[in-house]
């Protein structure tokens, strides 16, 4: 038996709560909207009415952020063994593996399942109204699903730490205010199309740039 197991499994464990812990910051602000809905529709009708508490709502769209950091993890130890990443700064080690990242993370903020799941997230009074379940495993599983199009409208924005780097607290802010902008504010999916046109522009400006100097 390997005596390094415990500790590469305890590793990997901080590991997975450290992208949970950080998902959940950039998340859970662009997410009370329909986690405070839920709470005022159960205290308009009481919990005899068969409607579960708000944490139970926040528990199952939690889960579906702890199975997305299980994968962000899994993906970060992949890049790191295949050199595509800095081990220790976690941020991509060629212009190439950043340029590709901004395109395709530019690319999808102009998609229609992007903008599916976007509608889900900003507008909780319908999505709660159209997909409602009642109970305790109805409640876990309405904020399951509202979390997967969470997941869905912002998996490539969280790629992105991996451009400018994971530990990089003005980076990851700066991601959290974006998803923040484009589920909160009015103008949200312009913002949104912007940012995605300049995330094209800037991965192709690097790659660009690359071919160049590679020449």
């Amino acid at each position: 038996m390997d005596a390094m197991a415990p500790a590469r499994g305890t590793s990997l464990l901080i590991l997975v709560a450290m992208w949970w812990v950080m998902m959940a910051a950039m998340m859970l602000p662009s997410a009370a909207p329909a986690v405070l809905l839920y709470g005022r529709i159960r205290h308009q009708h009481g919990s005899g009415a068969g409607i579960a508490s708000s944490w139970v709502f926040l528990t199952g769209y939690m889960l579906i952020w702890l199975g997305a950091s299980v994968i962000a993890t899994a993906i970060q130890l992949a890049a790191a063994r295949a050199g595509l990443i800095d081990p220790m700064t976690m941020r991509a080690s060629s212009p190439w593996t950043a340029g590709i990242t901004l395109m395709a993370a530019g690319v999808y903020q102009l998609t229609p399942a992007k903008d599916a799941c976007l509608f889900a997230c900003r507008s909780p009074a319908e999505y709660l109204s159209r997909h409602w379940r009642p109970g305790v495993s109805g409640a876990l599983r309405l904020g399951m699903h509202h979390g997967g199009f969470c997941v869905g409208c912002c998996w490539l924005l969280m790629a992105l730490l991996f451009v400018g780097g994971v530990m990089n607290l003005m980076w990851i802010a700066a991601l959290a205010a974006l998803v923040a902008v484009e589920k909160l504010s009015r103008r949200g999916p312009f913002v949104g199309r912007v940012a995605g046109l300049t995330l094209i522009a800037w991965g192709a400006t690097r790659v660009a740039i690359e071919l160049v100097a590679t020449r």
